[in-house]
């Protein structure tokens, strides 16, 4: 047996197989519905059972089956409450772009340039604009919980806003990150192992900024795609892709839903068919701490600018802990062994840790800062 994929090994009927399949719903302990072979999840639902530890366990267990061997795909309804909030971070990422194109025209990915309208690394620049409204934005114990669920502790989050404006043009078929943003040649260079890992290294997600119904095209899923083993090569075949936009769902989101989905799904933005609506996502690329993440993040200014505004704010623990996953860097590694030596335990303490404990201490920003400062600068080579 060859060790690695070629465009041979990329079967339609196995394909046209695995798409077919449909969850039994009584496998799903906590999903409200299905629709197009979907699970549907309410926040409320969803925060009262993280609540309890066994529930909150039993509930992560059945997300991640869900991304990995069922559909791939979730939805949670009303997971952002506060959407008086969720319209002031709009607001801002509009100024935003305002800002950016008239310094440059941008690009895109799977999609022409200059078609929708992008804000790279929307991640650090809500945080560094508006500190306090970043942490009310991220204080979502069930995005939080999602990423766990995933991902495991200290996952690393990315995040890019997505216009889409009337007369949008749908994307092409795609995988994401990492194999997803190769060419075939590079793809094919990789061996099996690596693109069954591939998908448990990131996960994909995106908050409705506004209602998206069907016209305005909401994201295209084909459920079950994310488990045919080569599929980071059928995804760009002329056949598969054929098969994408024969058989692809959707599902209508309204403001402050979540998405959440495996990255080996096939998937593509939809074209956004409507007269007026502004049709805007913010896309999240969540990294496991032990993969390389999409952007880099300067993490150290985003908690610098943080800790005033968590310290203000009368966020729950599980509030507080979202913020500080979003935010922080919370994987100790890579460190300099030489300036930074693990002392007492295997591992220094990381960004989160140091941002948790000042605000457990009630530090001040002065020494905070130092603190801060100290931790960054003896993990530098």
């Amino acid at each position: 047996m060859d060790g690695y994929f070629t465009e041979n090994d990329c079967n339609i009927d196995q394909f046209l197989t695995l798409i077919s399949e449909k969850i039994d719903p009584s496998s799903l302990k906590f999903a409200e519905n299905l629709e197009y072979n979907i699970p549907i999840y309410s926040n409320h639902t969803v925060v009262s059972t993280l609540a309890n530890p066994t529930t909150r366990r039993q509930l992560m267990t059945e997300w991640a089956s869900v991304i990995s061997e069922l559909s791939g795909a979730l939805v949670v309804k009303g997971a952002i409450s506060d959407l008086q909030m969720l319209e002031q971070v709009t607001e801002l990422f509009n100024e935003i772009i305002i800002k950016e194109k008239a310094e440059n025209s941008g690009g895109d990915h799977f999609g022409e340039k200059g078609a929708n309208d992008r804000v790279w690394n929307s991640l650090q620049k809500l945080c560094i604009h508006n500190p306090n409204l970043f942490s009310r934005y991220f204080s979502s114990i069930a995005l939080a919980a999602v990423c766990e669920a995933w991902l495991g502790p200290w996952y690393q989050m990315t995040s890019q806003v997505n216009l889409v404006r009337p007369g949008g043009k749908a994307q092409t078929c795609h995988r994401d990150y990492h194999l997803g943003f190769m060419t075939p040649k590079q793809a094919e260079n990789f061996p099996k192992h690596a693109h069954l890992l591939s998908m448990s290294l990131t996960l994909q997600g995106a908050i409705a900024h506004c209602d998206m119904p069907i016209e305005s095209g909401p994201t295209k899923l084909l459920p079950n795609s994310q488990r045919y083993n080569a599929g980071y090569i059928a995804t760009l075949l002329p056949t598969f892709r054929k098969i994408f936009e024969e058989n692809y769902i959707q599902i209508p989101l309204e403001k402050g839903d979540m998405l959440f989905f495996n990255p080996a799904l096939f998937h593509a933005a939809g074209e956004n068919k409507s007269e007026n609506i502004q049709r805007m996502a913010n896309l999240l690329q969540i990294s496991s701490p032990m993969g390389r993440s999409l952007e880099r993040i300067d993490r150290t200014s985003m908690v610098e600018a943080l800790y005033p505004a968590i310290k203000e704010l009368n966020l729950t623990g599980g509030e507080r802990a979202a913020v500080i996953a979003a935010a922080a860097e919370g994987y100790p590694f890579p460190t300099n062994l030489d300036t930074d030596p693990p002392v007492g335990g295997l591992a220094s303490e990381s960004q989160a840790e140091l941002l948790n404990r000042a605000l457990n201490e009630n530090m001040s920003e002065d020494d905070f800062q130092i603190a801060l400062q100290n931790n960054n600068s003896k993990r530098l080579p």
